[in-house]
């Protein structure tokens, strides 16, 4: 089931939570990314494929706020956010989880939504709570209300209270995803959340990120290797070579278009990603 991009109520499409508009970057004499445009609409998940260099990563660190582009344009929830440090983007509404899971390994599955939770709703608290963790068995109402859902969301309420340390791969990425979503994003960028999952482990992953669309109307730009895992799950993919978009488009287009298959996916992988 592909997670569909939600319209108005007058049939238009909702404006974008964010966007990059002319996006180029270079280094040196080598250009990585060239007059790049991608949008992301509000509640919708959009994948983001390529090859090895195409260009995804310093895409992602464009989005994310980690590089400046050297031209165009990156809005976040309407504000021009071009040269806004990754900071300013957290406080506008933009969360990221990373290729390695960076969780704290001796605190629980709910500690680190509840700290997370608190990033956003009650920073006063903070520092007391890194430096005594005492405070964070003292949870209102409200919080407590909004973690469970999301342990109960991501399929993490038998795990709640396990330190990380002890959780296997799978299990620490939907963590990041939980811990990402309690600071009520606008988005959530995504990098490359299957690596080193098998089979059974990504299907979970994949569900988890089904509900939380459908039921946060969060929206989530997927930087993915797994074809299959973006093709089944996005409402629009946009694909990279060389620094540049080749196609965009639903996932019915990006499989027949043939200068995707030439490029990246190739007849096979089609085959497997469509079977």
């Amino acid at each position: 089931m592909t997670v569909t991009e939600p319209l108005l109520a007058n049939g238009a499409v909702p404006k974008p939570v964010l966007a990059a508009s002319n996006v180029t970057v270079r280094f040196g004499g080598l250009t990585a990314l060239s007059n790049v445009d991608i949008s992301i609409p509000a509640g919708a998940l959009v994948g983001l494929v390529g090859p090895n260099g195409a260009g995804k990563t310093t895409l992602f660190g464009v989005m994310s706020g980690l590089l400046r582009p050297s031209a165009g344009r990156v809005e976040l929830v309407g504000t021009d956010v071009t040269k806004a440090s990754s900071e300013t983007r957290a406080r506008l509404g933009l969360a990221r989880t990373f290729q390695q899971p960076e969780l704290f390994p001796d605190l629980t599955v709910r500690e680190h939504l509840v700290l997370a939770y608190r990033v956003r709703h009650c920073r006063s608290r903070l520092w007391k709570d890194v430096f005594t963790a005492g405070c964070l068995k003292r949870p209102d109402p409200a919080e407590t209300e909004r973690v469970d859902s999301l342990l109960e969301l991501l399929s993490l309420s038998e795990v709640a209270n396990q330190p990380t340390r002890v959780l296997p791969l799978g299990t620490s990425r939907l963590v990041e995803v939980g811990r990402a979503l309690a600071t009520a994003p606008a988005i959530v960028l995504l990098d490359e959340p299957s690596a080193g999952l098998d089979g059974h482990e990504t299907e979970r992953l994949s569900e988890a990120l089904r509900r939380t669309v459908l039921r946060e109307k969060v929206s989530l730009l997927l930087v993915e290797h797994d074809v299959g895992m973006v093709l089944s799950l996005s409402s629009q993919i946009y694909v990279l070579d060389f620094g540049s978009v080749i196609a965009q488009g639903p996932p019915a287009e990006i499989r027949e278009n043939p200068q995707v298959r030439a490029a990246y996916l190739g007849d096979e992988d089609i085959a497997i990603a469509t079977g």
